[in-house]
């Protein structure tokens, strides 16, 4: 997750709406940022952007549109797409030990568009929609790197609750 960290400019200037089709190549664009970002704080962990990931995120992205319980919003300025979440109501998880919730499974911000509350509108937003969906409580994972994003969190009212740990098997010995 990469959203804005510090508001500093006017957020009026910014609509937020539930995506549309017209909106997946943008959206595609962000969600490629996404993965680049991740695979940069951890390239064993992430995996990498290829040519095609624009398209794959769009066209996945694209499938979930029209989900019931799938928000995905976006953050319009001057009629461009600068920012967008993904996120889905989902019932008891017995993998992840916890009750039905809102899963936040995306924000991303436009690096030009940071720092002028955009995160916080499309955060604020999100869990507003996931609410008015039934979930009790709202989950996510953010890259333990990404600590904008961790601030924003955490002023939202999120805390930390799961510490995901990695292990690399290639040329383990045992």
């Amino acid at each position: 997750m990469q959203p804005s960290d510090t508001p500093s400019a006017s957020p009026s200037a910014i609509a937020l709406r539930p995506a549309a089709p017209a909106d997946l190549r943008a959206i595609g664009r962000l969600g490629a940022l996404l993965v680049r970002t991740h695979h940069d704080f951890d390239p064993q962990r992430f995996i990498p952007a290829t040519p095609q990931t624009e398209h794959g995120y769009a066209s996945f992205l694209g499938t979930q549109l029209e989900e019931p319980d799938i928000i995905i919003l976006v953050a319009e300025r001057d009629g461009e797409v600068v920012g967008y979440t993904y996120a889905g109501v989902e019932g008891t998880d017995y993998m992840a030990l916890r009750g039905p919730a809102g899963v936040l499974y995306d924000i991303v911000v436009d690096p030009v568009h940071r720092g002028q509350g955009v995160g916080r509108m499309l955060l604020d937003a999100t869990l507003a929609a996931l609410k008015a969906r039934g979930a009790p409580r709202v989950v996510l994972s953010t890259a333990e790197r990404n600590e904008p994003a961790q601030r924003l969190f955490a002023r939202a009212g999120f805390r930390r609750t799961m510490i995901e740990m990695t292990h690399e098997l290639e040329g383990d010995a045992g």
